[in-house]
């Protein structure tokens, strides 16, 4: 097969590739059932970015000159099949298809998504998943949760079964002013947006600040889920070591005078997946940083309430006198399991233009979660929850941590977070963590390799990320003891014995 490529010329590469290829196909140089080379080699031959294979390929498929086979990838098709055969009036009445490979963004086409799927299987119930970052069902009871929920829908109008204010429940942002300032945050109603998730809100705030080509700083390692909202956006991604303290200060000033980014993105409190919490020190720095070059601040916090030892610190919007921090706080991992809810605080002007984009993007916004949450702000049943959480989630980090110290002499490590869900174990050396979370998957353990927080797969390999907020205790047990089973099967394999 011999394709050359003129990269000066108007036509598309895709198209040129697309192009040879069928040519060669009808003249016969690639017979039916040829295997074609897989989209990664053709584009390291032709040295090219994989997704122009893509599009010339999906181009090829969609005139039905090639066909992809399971276990073969693409194969030349039977003749008869491609357009070219047909009488044009026949290739009219038969309609071809769209090449939708070639229509959507370059950006979108080759996403890692490795993550959601390990996510997603926590929903199988055959499998004991320390894996999903989630909220306990042993706080909110459903018989509690239903009870509370009746009186909320009967004493609503029908219409607000569906439509609520675009910056959220105007009682419940009246709540979130005093939760708020138990955290040593000043707002208003005015200056919160109440949206359903992490991921929601930074989708927006990516979408009113950031620009193709824009730079963002952000931690590593960092939630994919974060990095890949800026690889969309077509931001470009600078990233800054954690370590026990947090996000290094030491190596941000330098990076922001020469890069100028956006903002910068930073997990303040029991950071996932290390679990280490951003320093008082280092709260006031990044501050002081973000003052000094008027660069935003995304602080996301979902655990900074998750104390089990030692003082809670306030998050950096407690310092953030200058109006530059933007907050995100997610309740998924203290609310009722399935119910998710999050808030933004920021400057009025920047909460203005936000619940503007919300009018646009959305119709509705979980009305009955945020007057479930308001009632439980309301009447103290919040408050008294987040006192269970805490100790059920300290228990539960007890137990898994009793498990990995006992396989200490195994070269297992780790460093016990005082608060959170997440606990960042390293696998002892010569055992790759792709690996090892495969096999554990088999005996039926769901676990998170940590090369999928490090955006540019450079690093990760030797960590895995635990959580323990979601299973009960018999079946984290149950699944350490997967863990070990697979981790001594490895080793003896490694080893020999």
């Amino acid at each position: 097969m011999d394709i050359k490529l003129d990269k000066q010329s108007k036509i598309p590469v895709y198209l040129q590739i697309a192009d040879q290829l069928r040519a060669q196909i009808m003249c016969g140089a690639l017979p039916t059932g040829s295997v074609l080379p897989s989209e990664r080699g053709l584009a390291q031959m032709l040295e090219i970015h994989r997704n122009t294979v893509v599009k010339a390929y999906g181009e090829l498929k969609s005139d039905a000159w090639i066909e992809s086979r399971q276990g073969s990838g693409y194969v030349v098709a039977e003749p008869g099949t491609a357009d070219s055969d047909k009488a044009p009036q026949d290739t009219v009445r038969a309609g071809r298809r769209v090449n939708w490979v070639s229509e959507i963004k370059d950006r979108c086409l080759d996403m890692e998504k490795t993550f959601d799927d390990l996510f997603q299987r926590f929903t199988d119930r055959s499998k004991y998943s320390l894996g999903s970052g989630i909220s306990s069902n042993e706080v909110f009871r459903p018989e509690q949760v239903a009870h509370d929920i009746a009186p909320l829908m009967a004493d609503a109008g029908c219409c607000q079964y569906f439509y609520s204010p675009y910056k959220g429940d105007k009682f419940l942002r009246q709540k979130l002013v005093s939760f708020l300032s138990t955290m040593g945050i000043k707002a208003s109603t005015g200056e919160i947006q109440i949206l359903s998730e992490t991921n929601q809100a930074l989708d927006f705030i990516v979408t009113l600040l950031v620009r193709p080509g824009d730079a963002v700083i952000m931690e590593e390692p960092v939630h994919p889920d974060m990095s890949r909202a800026m690889e969309l956006a077509g931001a470009k991604i600078f990233t800054v070591p954690v370590d026990r303290d947090g996000m290094r200060c030491d190596l941000l000033e330098k990076l922001i005078v020469h890069k100028h980014p956006r903002f910068i993105f930073v997990n303040s409190s029991f950071h996932d997946p290390t679990g280490n919490i951003l320093s008082l020190e280092r709260r006031k720095k990044l501050i002081e940083i973000s003052n000094t070059y008027r660069v935003p601040i995304v602080e996301e916090d979902a655990a900074s309430e998750l104390v089990y030892e030692g003082e809670k610190l306030p998050p950096i919007k407690a310092f953030d006198t200058c109006e530059n921090v933007i907050y995100i706080y997610s309740f998924s991992l203290t609310f009722v399991t399935g119910l998710s809810i999050a808030l933004v605080v920021a400057n009025a002007d920047f909460i203005r233009s936000l619940s503007y984009l919300v009018s646009v993007r959305l119709m509705a916004s979980d009305w009955m979660t945020q007057k479930l949450l308001g009632k439980y702000l309301d009447d103290g049943t919040y408050y008294k929850a987040l006192d269970e959480f805490r100790a059920l989630y300290s228990r539960k980090q007890q137990l898994v941590c009793e498990r990995l110290d006992e396989l200490a002499p195994l070269g297992v490590s780790y460093e016990r977070p005082h608060g959170g869900v997440y606990i960042w174990c390293r696998l002892p050396d010569g055992i790759d963590c792709k690996e090892f979370i495969s096999r554990a998957y088999n005996k039926g353990l769901i676990l998170i390799p940590g090369h999928v927080f490090y955006p540019f797969k450079n690093g990760g390999r030797n960590h895995v990320r635990i959580n323990y907020s979601y299973e009960s205790d018999e079946r984290l047990l149950a699944g350490m003891d997967i863990f070990r089973a697979t981790l001594e099967e490895m080793l003896a394999s490694v080893t020999g014995t």
